[in-house]
C-alpha cells in the first residue's frame, strides 16, 4: 500500500506538468493559465452549491431517522471533486469532473460499499485495567489504580 501511495505522489505531479506543457504548446501560456483559473472558480462554485444541497439532504435523511450513508458518501465525493477542481492542473481537473458525474459517483459508492463493514457499538460500560470506561472518553478508576505525582 505504501508503494502505491509513493507511486501516486510521484506520478501525479509528473502527469500534471506534462499536460501543462502540452496544453501550453497548443493554446499558449495565457490561455492555459486562464483555463486553470476558470476551473478553480468552477471548483469553488461546485463546493458551495452542491455541497450545501447535499448537506440539506443529509439533514433531511437524519430527520427521518435513517442513516445517511449514501448522502455522506456523495457529499464527500463532491467535496473531493471541488477540491480537485481548485487545485492547479488539468489532470486533477479531469478527475474532479469525473467525480461530478452522478452515475460514476454511484458506481464508486457501490464499489466502496461492497468493501466496507459497519460495526455497531453500544454505550454500555466496559472494564479497563480495573476501572470503568465512562462516557465522553473519561475513565472512572478505583482509588488504588492511580497515584498523584
Amino acid at each position: 500500500m505504501a508503494r502505491l501511495f509513493f507511486l501516486v505522489f510521484l506520478l501525479v505531479p509528473l502527469i500534471e506538468i506534462a499536460v501543462f506543457v502540452l496544453i501550453g504548446q497548443a493554446v499558449g501560456v495565457l490561455w492555459t493559465l486562464a483555463g486553470v483559473l476558470m476551473t478553480a472558480v468552477i471548483g469553488a462554485l461546485v463546493l458551495r452549491v452542491q455541497g450545501l444541497s447535499l448537506i440539506a439532504e443529509i439533514r433531511a435523511t437524519m430527520g427521518r431517522g435513517q442513516l445517511p450513508a449514501r448522502s455522506l458518501a456523495e457529499a464527500m465525493m463532491v467535496g473531493v471533486a471541488g477540491l480537485l477542481l481548485l487545485l492547479p492542473g488539468y489532470f486533477s481537473d479531469l478527475l474532479g469532473i469525473l467525480l461530478l458525474i452522478p452515475p460514476l459517483r454511484a458506481g464508486l459508492y457501490n464499489l466502496l460499499k461492497s468493501r466496507m463493514v459497519v460495526v455497531a457499538t453500544t454505550g454500555s460500560s466496559q472494564t479497563w485495567r480495573g476501572g470503568r470506561l465512562g462516557g465522553d472518553d473519561t475513565f472512572d478508576l478505583d482509588p488504588d489504580d492511580w497515584r498523584q505525582r
